[in-house]
Parts: structure tokens; C-alpha cells; sequence
């Protein structure tokens, strides 16, 4: 626990049977690598992540292992969203940390049966404004901020030192955030991603994760509140999820006189 309490976002001591953590690996330079939930299963401590992210994470934590008497390894589980009741007694289940509304993740040996498809939930997080690893964030461009870690309990700000934690305290307490992944309602065919998107022809923002209908587009702050936007041969209208802090925060200190 101790050996990833000084590389991730969150605090790893915080997971624990029961419940989960959600926590990003960042670069030195605070940009987003990849993002994971943290669960327990009393003994060990499991990474919940994107498939294709398996094997620069196990890499990149191996180096980092040193003299730590910890093994990183990958394990073939089955992973499983749900919402809308409780959670399996099967496998390895916590609360989705996020948010309540997410509902909660399962690791299974086996796969369990379900009553809904990927595209489901996929419409579901994307109306909660919940980013989906290399979709919606880009390796050593995004930061934590901009992809809604904060107000998600994907950051904790008193654990003490971590890979990249100088960018992300200095762009929350200095109020530097510019842009801002964003739910949008899409008026057209749904745009690829990465697909610009314009304000009276100037480009504010760019596509990312879509179903028919909906997505997540990365805006400036400035746009999000601007009314209906292009994309592609779309008309996109943003709208943010009631957890999401628009207004930048900012904190100074003070002096006595």
C-alpha cells in the first residue's frame, strides 16, 4: 500500500473490502497517464483499469518498485458496472467512488449475467459527465482538473506528496483551469472524436466519447456556457452534470499586519 501511496492521486489507504478508490499515475509533469479504481480484497490490491493500459501500467509500476517487497502482476478478471440496485455478493464489488449516481464495479472470476449492454453504460456515464480513460483523457496532455477529478474523489489534496501533485495543487489553488471535459446533448450525426468544436467559427474545444446523441467534449470554460456549438455537421449543447464546479476556486494566504 505504502508503494503506490507515493505515485497516485488518491489515498491508497482509504481502500479497503467494500470500498474503492479511484486514482490516476501522472507524469512528473502532472499530465494524466492512466486512471484505475483501487479495490481490496483483504489481502491484496487490485487495479482496476482500461484493458489496453495493462501492460505500460505494470511497466511503468515495476520500475518504480525499487526495494519495495511488493509484486505487480496482471490477473485475468472480468469487470462489471451496474446501477439501479445492490451489488452482486459474487466477486470482488464496492460503490463506484465517483459518485452515487455511477453505481458500483465488480471484479469476477467469472462473468455474471447481466441485464443491460456496454452501450447502456456508456450513455449512463456519459450523462454523469464520468471520463473512460484514453477516450476522453489523452496520455501527457490532460490534467486531473480538467477531466472533473476533483469534485469525483479522484484526488486527495492531504495525503502528502505524490507523481505530479506540484501541477495539480498549483492549477487548484491558483485557479488556473482553462477547459473542462464536458457532458454535451448532440443535435446531428454523433462527430468522431478528436472532431473540433467552434463557436461562431473560432474552435473552443474538441470532441472526445460519444453514443448516439450524447458525448463528453473538452470546452473551454468560456464556452460551456455560450449556447449551441458545431461540430462536425452537429449542433452541440453542453450540459453540465449538477457535480461539476464551473466557477474557478482560488486561495491566498495572508499575512498579520
Amino acid at each position: 500500500m505504502s508503494f503506490l501511496q507515493g505515485l497516485v492521486s488518491n489515498d491508497v489507504a482509504e481502500a479497503a473490502p467494500g470500498r474503492a478508490v479511484w486514482a490516476a499515475l501522472l507524469t512528473p509533469q502532472g499530465k494524466w497517464l492512466a486512471d484505475f479504481f483501487i479495490l481490496s480484497d483483504g489481502g491484496h490490491l487490485l487495479l482496476d483499469c482500461e484493458a489496453g493500459q495493462v501492460a505500460m501500467l505494470v511497466q511503468r509500476l515495476t520500475r518504480f518498485r525499487l526495494r519495495a517487497e511488493v509484486a505487480v502482476q496482471p490477473v485475468p478478471l472480468h469487470v462489471h458496472a451496474g446501477w439501479g440496485g445492490a451489488a452482486p455478493e459474487s466477486g470482488i464489488a464496492a460503490p463506484d467512488p465517483r459518485t452515487l449516481d455511477a453505481g458500483w464495479r465488480v471484479l469476477s472470476d467469472m462473468p455474471l449475467p447481466a441485464n443491460a449492454t456496454a452501450e447502456d453504460w456508456d450513455r449512463r456515464r456519459l450523462a454523469l459527465g464520468l471520463p473512460d480513460g484514453s477516450r476522453d483523457m489523452e496520455a501527457e496532455k490532460t490534467t486531473l482538473l480538467e477531466a472533473g477529478f476533483d469534485e469525483l474523489h479522484g484526488v486527495s489534496w492531504t495525503k502528502g506528496c505524490y507523481m505530479g501533485q506540484e501541477l495539480t495543487a498549483r492549477t487548484k489553488y491558483r485557479g488556473l483551469l482553462k477547459r473542462r471535459l464536458v457532458p454535451v446533448r448532440i443535435d446531428g450525426a454523433k462527430p468522431p472524436p478528436g472532431t473540433p468544436v467552434l463557436r461562431a467559427g473560432v474552435e473552443v474545444g474538441a470532441m472526445r466519447s460519444t453514443v448516439p446523441g450524447l458525448g463528453l467534449a473538452l470546452l473551454r470554460l468560456d464556452a460551456i456556457e455560450a449556447g449551441d456549438l458545431l461540430c462536425g455537421e452537429a449542433v452541440l449543447r453542453p450540459a453540465p452534470p449538477a457535480w461539476m464546479q464551473l466557477a474557478p476556486v482560488r486561495l491566498a494566504g495572508t499575512h498579520p499586519a
